[in-house]
């Protein structure tokens, strides 16, 4: 069998009717039925029997379905790769991003660079310091950003930005509200602790035995969102990256920097033998604007 005889095949099989295939196919209906003749000629055997204006499979056309089906779906594969492909003309961005950046810094970039790039596609995901060296390199991601990710060979790291580590808590815990707190000011409170937080736990954890701090800690979660949102019931204070704290902020709730400051980097990270598009390029600018507000 031909490829356009799986289709017409295939079609009518489906949709039971030379009609319906030759709709679905948007070709005419005399093509479909020379298409059907020719493959029967071709096997040797009927596809389908002539029933009330139904055609019906014959016992050779559902034997052949199984596999014809097969092929079927990988010419659609094949389609829908092709119109990627096309898509990418235009413009296609992957994406891997911290979760953390997704509140306010990825929208506000996304919206002001598809306001100038209307073609761009964007494929988004949120990915974490442990998988970003399969992301790349498996091509699920052109672009990751992190803090403060660890040194890979062969990646490409672009600095794009410097933030800090900030202090969470409730007004009631410092009605006065002040603008820096040290290590010490916060064990005398419930702390919430982020469990594997990557690279900014390790900052933090650095800061607490420089210091031989004990935190009271009654509560572990695994993200800053939950932690921030905790925070704004009362049950304690939590340190999380200041992009989270700035979205998470409520009406009880103030942040903190330290004293001194716990400061990291934020890195956009590519393979070096997968050269940046320029509407990556492109793309990363806008990002790094929305990061300077961190």
């Amino acid at each position: 069998m031909r490829l356009r005889h799986i289709e017409i095949f295939h079609a009518i099989y489906t949709t039971g009717s030379i009609t319906n295939a030759a709709n679905l196919l948007h070709v005419s209906q005399p093509s479909v039925s020379k298409v059907l003749a020719h493959a029967e000629l071709q096997l040797g055997f009927d596809l389908f029997h002539r029933v009330k204006g139904r055609l019906i499979p014959t016992e050779e056309a559902e034997s052949l379905f199984g596999e014809v089906d097969k092929v079927y779906q990988q010419i659609h594969s094949i389609r829908n790769k092709a119109k990627n492909i096309k898509r990418a003309e235009y413009g296609n961005i992957n994406l891997g991003i911290s979760p953390a950046l997704g509140f306010t810094v990825l929208p506000e970039a996304l919206g002001r660079f598809t306001a100038q790039y209307p073609n761009i596609s964007f494929n988004i995901s949120t990915i974490h310091n442990d998988t970003v060296f399969q992301s790349l390199i498996e091509h699920t991601s052109d672009i990751a950003v992190l803090f403060s990710p660890k040194v890979f060979p062969g990646v490409t790291t672009l600095e794009l930005a410097e933030s800090e580590m900030v202090v969470v808590y409730p007004k009631a815990y410092f009605p006065e509200t002040p603008k820096t707190l040290n290590i010490e000011q916060l064990a005398e409170y419930d702390f919430i602790d982020i469990s594997e937080s990557g690279p900014l736990g390790d900052l933090l954890w650095s800061r607490i035995v420089e210091n031989s701090v004990e935190l009271n800690c009654m509560i572990k979660v695994q993200t800053y969102f939950i932690a921030t949102r905790l925070v704004a019931q009362g049950m304690g204070l939590c340190v999380v990256d200041k992009y989270t704290a700035n979205a998470m902020l409520t009406t009880d709730t103030a942040m903190a920097s330290f004293d001194p400051p716990l400061t990291f980097k934020v890195n956009a990270l590519h393979l070096q033998n997968r050269q940046l598009s320029k509407s990556s390029e492109q793309f990363i600018s806008e990002l790094t604007l929305s990061l300077s507000g961190g």
